[in-house]
Formats: structure tokens, sequence, C-alpha cells
């Protein structure tokens, strides 16, 4: 079953808005009258396309507007100062097909973000953003061809394994590089560049884990030693005090001499 149409395409079918120009004047002042009901966000312009067409580029917004028309198939927000997106940030948004995130100061993507939408969307920008590092799960069954480039990417497991799964724009596929990376040598490069030259960022991040295990033992171990050598040097310490000790008692034949000698005197 398709996307629902518009509600004015249900009220004037195509074949009838084809038919003559006095009607299709009829289809486009239905359309308006639609348009103007539909409730749209006090900040953004809204306008009929095959559906709602949401602008509210460069508003100054600093969230995704709560009350977007549930025929929304084009949401543009570029150029505003959103930092966060949150789980179901478009989840009555059925019909929704291009979604422009780009030119944000967008940090974070919940996990759930795009659910509800992933399955319709066809277009995704979240290029130009402050984006290091995105959850897997936030990009579940989306099939949207998806722009992620000029923002400081980490390179590491996690990202490579996100991008395994996406299906990015062909055309900024190259300006999606790591701004920083597990291994420097890598930061500035392209990531595509990087994967494809054959290096697999989650092996390193096994290293790096193998490593850490086998300095965290050593530190054990290194102190379990120290402490044993401390407390065979502590007990060597007091048998040589003890021994000491029994040496400045006087002896059996010496208190038997004395005790001879007193005896003699009386």
């Amino acid at each position: 079953m398709g996307p629902p149409q518009p509600r004015w395409q249900a009220l004037f079918p195509s074949s009838f808005c084809v038919s003559t120009s006095p009607v299709r004047t009829l289809c486009l002042v239905a359309a308006l009258v639609v348009v103007m009901a539909t409730p749209c966000p006090k900040s953004c312009h809204c306008s009929e396309r095959n559906g709602v067409v949401v602008q509210c580029v460069s508003r100054s917004l600093d969230q995704i507007p709560p009350d977007l028309p549930e025929d929304t198939v084009t949401l543009l927000l570029s150029s505003n100062r959103i930092s966060h997106i949150p789980n179901q940030a478009f989840k009555d948004l059925r019909r929704l097909k291009e979604l422009d995130l780009s030119h944000n100061h967008i940090e974070s993507i919940d996990a759930g973000a795009f659910l509800g939408v992933s399955e319709g969307l066809r277009s995704l920008d979240l290029s130009n953003n402050q984006l290091r590092s995105v959850p897997k799960e936030a990009f579940t069954k989306l099939s949207a061809r998806i722009r992620l480039s000029n923002n400081p990417w980490h390179c590491e497991c996690s990202l490579q394994e996100v991008l395994r799964e996406l299906r990015l724009d062909p055309e900024t596929v190259n300006e999606v590089s790591c701004h920083t990376s597990v291994q420097d040598e890598y930061a500035g490069r392209p990531v595509i560049q990087v994967l494809d030259s054959g290096i697999n960022f989650c092996n390193f991040h096994h290293k790096t884990t193998d490593v850490a295990m086998f300095v965290t033992m050593f530190c054990w171990f290194a102190m379990v030693i120290a402490y044993v050598i401390y407390y065979v040097r502590h007990n060597q310490e007091d048998a040589r005090r003890h021994m000491e000790y029994l040496k400045s008692l006087p002896s059996s034949s010496q208190i038997s001499k004395d005790f001879d000698t007193a005896s003699t005197a009386l």
C-alpha cells in the first residue's frame, strides 16, 4: 500500500484535474485552501507540492519544530542552531521524503531519532554539522541517500560499522573525512579512502583493548610482587630484632654460676 494522497488530491482525482483549464484552476484553488488550512509552524513557510513542503531555513531554530503538518513530504531545516536530534523527532511525518538538517550545530543524534520515517525517507542531509560519531541504531532500516560531509568525525570502529550500512551520497562521499582517529596518521584523510586501502579500525580497537588489559595485569602482578618483597623484608627485620633480644638475655650457665657465687658468700 502506497503513502496516502494529499487531502486535495483525495477530493479531486488527477484525471479530473487535468481535464480542462477551468478545472485545473479549481484544483489549484483547492490546493491553496488546503495548504492555508494546514497548521504550519509560525517560524516556517509551508507550500503544497504533491504534499506539504515546510521551509524553515535560517530561522535561528534551536530544536525541531513540534507542530509540523502530518502531510509534510519535504522538511528544510538547514542553517539553524539545532544541536541535538531526539528520539522520534519526526515520528508523525509518515510521508516525509526529504529532510535537510545541514549547516546546523548538531553534535548528537539519539538512537531512535528517525523512527517512523526511516523506511520512506529518500534524502537525508546532515552535512556541515558538529558530528563526531552516531549510534548505529539511528540509521536502522534507513534507505535514504545520506550526506555526512564536513563533520569533525572521529574515525574508529563504531563509525566504520555505521558507514558500512549507509547509502552515502556519491557527490560528497570524499568529503567525509577523519578529523581525528584512533591512529593519528589517518587524521585529515577521507574515511572511505582509508577503508578502501584495507584499514580496519576495529582491529585497532581490539589491539588497544589487549594492550590495556596487558598493562593492567602487569601492574597488578607488580603490586603483588612488591607486597611479597615488603612482607618478607618486614618479617626478616622482626626476626633479626628477636634474635638480638634473645642474645641479650643472660644464659642459663651464667645464671647458675651467679647462684653458686651467691651461695658461697652466704
